[in-house]
């Protein structure tokens, strides 16, 4: 198994973080892991993005030109890496804030309205949660009961209050993902 994977957004959206846990939940599966991030000098509101390998063999190289996923949070990031994606390979895009969604038929693009289910849950920072839940049932590369460990470890503790919420907003992910592929 080997998943080369891009997470990008603005920054503020939990883009990192999300890869943050991924990376954790490998770790704890005993998988190899690469974790790059990468944000503009603005942070909060600039763009942000993380570059993971995810692989049961030593991992060769961690750069990446293209991915065997990308999960695009914004505009600007489904416009720069939709071509970045390999053939047959798969975009997860936030249909919610993206006006104009994938082009490409060689891949499975799926659309996850994950703002509107946010405020849905009245927890509109849970987005990326939304969209964990999504990659994680779509790509199958890390197990939901180690994303729920990952999550406490990635967690300052003074937020593990907000643990139920972020779960439930996973599951949510998970079904709409599963929604959308059927």
């Amino acid at each position: 198994m080997l998943e080369e994977v891009v997470i990008a957004g603005f920054g503020g959206q939990g883009v990192l973080t999300m890869g943050l846990i991924v990376s954790y939940a490998g770790m704890m599966e005993n998988k190899e892991i690469c974790w790059i991030p990468s944000y503009g000098p603005e942070m909060r509101g600039g763009t942000a993005n993380c570059m993971m390998t995810v692989s049961d063999k030593t991992i060769s190289s961690p750069v990446l030109s293209s991915f065997d996923t990308v999960v695009a949070f914004n505009q600007p990031s489904l416009d720069k890496f939709e071509p970045k994606t390999k053939k047959n390979g798969i975009l997860i895009w936030e249909s919610t804030n993206i006006a104009k969604g994938p082009k490409r038929a060689d891949i499975k693009a799926i659309a996850i309205p994950a703002a509107d289910e946010a405020i849905k849950l009245e927890n509109p920072k849970a987005l990326n949660m939304i969209m964990l839940g999504a990659y994680i049932q779509v790509t199958g590369v890390v197990e939901l009961e180690t994303v729920k460990k990952a999550l406490k470890k990635v967690l300052p503790e003074r937020h593990h209050h907000l643990l139920p919420q972020n779960e439930k907003a996973i599951m949510r992910g998970m079904e709409l993902a599963k929604q959308a592929m059927s």
